[in-house]
């Protein structure tokens, strides 16, 4: 390329198309629009604009990404001092994506480069230009949004009609690609009936989990889109809440709290499944009454078994009417599990955790190291989220660049493949869908590392203090304060002794083990 010749404007005219089709052609797309450009260059050849001989054609890529062998070279020849001026036939040309074309704007113009459309009246070494250009940039988006607009109205409708519009597999049906609609499988369906009628039989989850363990039962087995297997291991009670709450075996459809007659098989009478629901909601979603805690045990909610199971308070009198307290293996109390230490005396085990916590505040050398692991642990959690974020936000911004692309080839190619686009748009709503959920989920675990920080500042204030604190405090203090601290207290975790973990320090305390003896009752 020959150097800048004296008051010339140098003008690199830039081409694109989406689809290869027609490239191989005597005169493309491509052509077409390098020949408008050419012309009005040369209409502005009293200005001193020349063009530059350089094609920048990229033929068969989509304008939702930067990924552009021609475009790449543009940017290094502007990167070069090697382009004055930037002519593309439409703005949609350059950039399909307001955030691309943003990037785009702020190099060229820390280059001092103008843009030219040849259809479009602006030209961004104008003020005016600028603007216009705005509008078109918000024309495009607003276009893009209302796709997704459709999008979902589309999945709202056919949802209304009783189809099947994705999601995860369910136990007792298999996805019909073709028909996009849901089959039952016999062997599942069976499955699936036998896990009702034992919930209406036994009225407890937990003893439903514990048959189908014994029958060696399964969660569902898939493979995902991108070919990784999925599922299987045993069912758990939440699993299993799930499959009674679904009202997808009914035969019907569920949207925004409403259900609508779908067009798959039912494998649930709906007499049976109301009678479940039923019985559900009479013992608050199949976990019983909640009892209010009993401030009298300390470690309520923070105790765990050697099992690794929790354990929940209980009492009892001796023969001689003597009152006691202690805690109990749950699952050994339903009969789940066995265990070799079901029990163990409250006054003991907690003694031994106050006692290891008074240690704790007194080691002024561990609270130093405590108050580095915060400041350490705070940036890598939120250095952590924040990179997650990005990687989904950049998910986000890739399904909208593939919508954009197919809505550019429809408008490209005269609306031919209008019903395939339209399919695929509804697949990328969906997915956009968990991208959403899972962004969701980022700001409230970004939330709770802060609300974490915050709060082993304050028990490592309260470390410092504790005995003069401790005693004064009542029943109910105390056990919030312990709530406060300890994360987790795992009984007989070494032989005859205690492991004791403190609340969101643990990487610095590293399981402080306290070696008192605990009798078992």
């Amino acid at each position: 390329m020959s150097g800048k010749q004296p008051g010339a404007l140098r003008c690199a005219i830039y081409t694109r198309k989406s689809t290869s089709e027609g490239l191989d052609s005597d005169f493309s797309t491509l052509d077409a629009q390098r020949d408008a450009g050419e012309i009005y260059v040369k209409s502005q050849a009293s200005l001193g604009w020349v063009v530059v001989p350089t094609r920048y054609d990229d033929g068969g890529f989509t304008g939702a990404n930067m990924e552009r062998p021609a475009l790449r070279r543009l940017l290094g020849d502007i990167d070069r001092g090697l382009v004055d001026c930037v002519v593309v036939y439409k703005v949609d040309r350059l950039s399909r994506s307001l955030i691309d074309f943003a990037r785009m704007m702020e190099q060229f113009e820390k280059k001092g480069i103008s843009c030219v459309s040849t259809t479009q009246q602006f030209n961004t070494a104008t003020p005016i230009g600028r603007f216009t250009l705005h509008i078109l940039l918000s024309f495009a988006q607003f276009e893009r949004e209302m796709i997704s607009e459709r999008t979902r109205d589309k999945v709202a409708a056919a949802r209304r009609r009783g189809k099947w519009t994705g999601g995860h597999p369910v136990l007792g049906y298999q996805t019909d690609d073709a028909l996009r609609k849901l089959e039952v499988i016999p062997e599942e369906a069976e499955q699936v009936r036998e896990i009702f009628e034992l919930y209406l039989k036994t009225g407890s989850m937990g003893e439903v989990v514990k048959q189908l363990d014994q029958r060696g039962w399964t969660k569902k087995c898939y493979v995902t889109k991108a070919g990784k297997a999925s599922g299987g291991g045993p069912f758990s009670e939440n699993v299993v809440h799930r499959i009674l709450r679904n009202p997808l075996y009914t035969g019907a459809v569920p949207y925004k709290g409403k259900q609508y007659e779908g067009e798959h098989e039912a494998i649930i009478e709906k007499e049976t499944f109301d009678r479940v629901q039923a019985q559900l909601a009479s013992k608050q979603c199949g976990r019983g009454k909640r009892r209010r805690r009993n401030f009298d045990y300390l470690l309520q909610g923070v105790i765990y078994c050697q099992c690794g199971c929790k354990m929940t308070s209980a009492s009892g009198r001796g023969q001689q009417g003597h009152y006691y307290r202690y805690y109990r293996c749950y699952e050994q109390r339903r009969g789940l599990t066995p265990c070799f230490r079901p029990r163990v005396s409250a006054e003991e085990v907690e003694a031994a955790v106050v006692d290891r916590i008074r240690q704790i505040g007194a080691d002024q050398e561990l609270q130093r190291l405590v108050a580095e692991r915060l400041s350490q642990s705070g940036h890598v959690e939120q250095a952590r989220l924040r990179a997650e974020a990005e990687a989904v936000d950049q998910q986000a911004q890739a399904l909208n660049k593939e919508a954009e692309g197919l809505l550019t080839f429809v408008r490209d190619n005269g609306g031919k493949g209008g019903s395939l686009v339209s399919e695929r748009l509804g697949s990328i709503e969906l997915e956009l869908a968990t991208v959403r959920a899972r962004q969701g989920e980022l700001e409230a675990q970004r939330q709770a590392a802060a609300t974490a920080a915050q709060r082993a500042e304050s028990g490592l204030a309260l470390l410092r203090d504790f005995t003069e604190v401790w005693d004064v405090l009542v029943s109910s203090e105390r056990c919030e304060l312990v709530k406060l601290l300890v994360q987790r207290v795992q009984v007989n975790a070494t032989d005859d002794g205690l492991k004791v973990v403190m609340y969101d320090l643990a990487a610095t305390l590293a399981e402080d083990e306290a070696s008192s003896e605990v009798a078992e009752l």
